[in-house]
């Protein structure tokens, strides 16, 4: 299990985080919402190992992460950063093969390109492999750059490897940039690699990715954990609005029964009905 246990980080006279608390399982994604500023990327950093916390302990299987050696750290969890910094002119399948650098020695050449190739299907980018990186839009960029991450951590004796020795993808905005079909894609990715046992934290601006694809929900506000749960429970029109100092209507998604954010405008009239209207397509096809 990855956990965060009373993280407290301070920069200068600022508070980021004040002691959250929160733990990432095998299995499941969580997904980490918040206004602008709330410190959920400062959270991740803390989560990877990329930064001590000033108090508390981010902790993998038991252990700290300071005690954790890099190399195999790197081993058990992979991170996608906000804006990842790449300019030199590596091809796409390049940029991918650098997510196995740190299995040098422990598989083979001819695994870690047939691994790449995989990540690569997964984040639907194999027709542009031969693609020079700098040349890509800022969404493909990000695609991948989820596959370099999905590379690092992919086990090659099957997805569930051996006991106690579970992985962790953890994904800064990973649908930036992206379009709504992308944003689908990857967060289909994630949870497919959480049905294989992997542990997924995702920070994500847009609820509404976080309720349907998220098991629990975690909601950081001014660096405090003011909840974490199933998203039926934290998606209440009561606290999204105190969290976004937003007026919002809280539906029901019609086929699934999550629940969907919708932001109201200055001219709703409290007590108005909102519902899903079916309005057929002109020229579609009958059901």
């Amino acid at each position: 299990m990855l956990r965060a246990s009373g993280i407290k980080v301070s920069i200068g006279r600022a508070t980021i985080l004040r002691g959250v608390s929160l733990d990432v399982r095998p299995g499941e994604v969580v997904a980490v919402i918040g206004p602008n500023g709330a410190g959920k990327s400062t959270l991740l950093h803390v989560l990877s190992g990329a930064r001590a916390p000033d108090d508390g302990v981010a902790s993998l299987d038991g252990l700290p992460l300071e005690r954790w050696r890099p190399h195999d750290l790197a081993l058990r969890r992979a991170v996608l950063p906000q804006t990842p910094l790449l300019t030199f002119p590596f091809r796409v399948f390049d940029v991918v093969l650098l997510g196995r650098s740190c299995h040098a020695g422990r598989s083979s050449q001819h695994d870690d390109i047939e691994i790449a190739e995989s990540a690569l299907k997964q984040v639907d980018m194999v027709h542009l492999a031969e693609r020079i990186y700098p040349t890509l839009s800022g969404g493909e960029r990000q695609r991948v750059q989820l596959a370099r991450v999905l590379a690092q951590v992919w086990r090659q004796s099957g997805a569930n490897g051996e006991a106690g020795d579970t992985r962790y993808i953890l994904l800064d905005e990973p649908t930036n940039n992206l379009d709504i079909g992308h944003q689908q894609t990857i967060m289909e990715t994630a949870r497919r690699f959480a049905a294989d046992g992997f542990g997924v934290l995702a920070i994500l601006h847009d609820p509404n990715l976080a309720a349907i694809h998220a098991d629990r929900i975690c909601v950081l506000s001014n660096g405090a954990l003011v909840a974490d749960g199933p998203p039926s429970a934290v998606m209440t029109q009561d606290l999204l609005q105190s969290i976004f100092n937003l007026p919002v209507a809280v539906l029901h998604h019609p086929e699934n029964g999550r629940p969907i954010f919708f932001p109201l405008s200055s001219t709703h009239h409290e007590g108005e009905a909102y519902v899903f209207r079916h309005e057929p397509v002109p020229g579609a096809p009958g059901p």
